[in-house]
């Protein structure tokens, strides 16, 4: 059963078995309406893929969050300054240690947000606001 279909039943029951209906705010409706025209796709299902997305999100950032919340301070530092664009050796000056040890942070935090490469940590952690560490 998708998720769609899980929600208005989860409704239905709270309800006592009596149908809910959800009104949008008619910007939004408009809206919803050209996006399914453009797709060639009903409403209902434009509706259900977009708050399929959004719970998605969603969950990634509250991961992101419990991910962060483990990480040291000079990690968090670490990963602040990647995602503001610093390279290793830039944090390493930065920070007055060695390349070397950015590396070994740079490498626990992959490990810590199970990830491959630094622009996956930028990519999971975009539009957090770093801008208190750019001093």
């Amino acid at each position: 059963m998708n998720l769609w279909k899980r929600l208005l039943n989860l409704f239905r029951e709270e309800a006592g078995q009596q149908q809910r209906t959800f009104a949008l705010d008619a910007r939004l409706e408009q809206s919803l309406r050209q996006l399914a025209d453009q797709e060639q796709r009903p409403p209902e299902e434009i509706l259900q893929t977009l708050i399929e997305a959004g719970l998605q999100h969603r969950r990634q950032n509250e991961e992101a969050w419990r991910c962060w919340k483990l990480l040291t301070p000079r990690e968090q530092e670490v990963a602040a300054l990647i995602c503001l664009g610093y390279t290793n050796r830039q944090i390493a000056v930065r920070l007055g240690v060695a390349p070397e040890t950015i590396k070994t942070h740079v490498r626990n935090l992959l490990v810590k947000f199970n990830l491959h490469q630094r622009n996956q940590l930028r990519e999971r952690l975009a539009g957090w606001d770093f801008s208190a560490w750019e001093r």
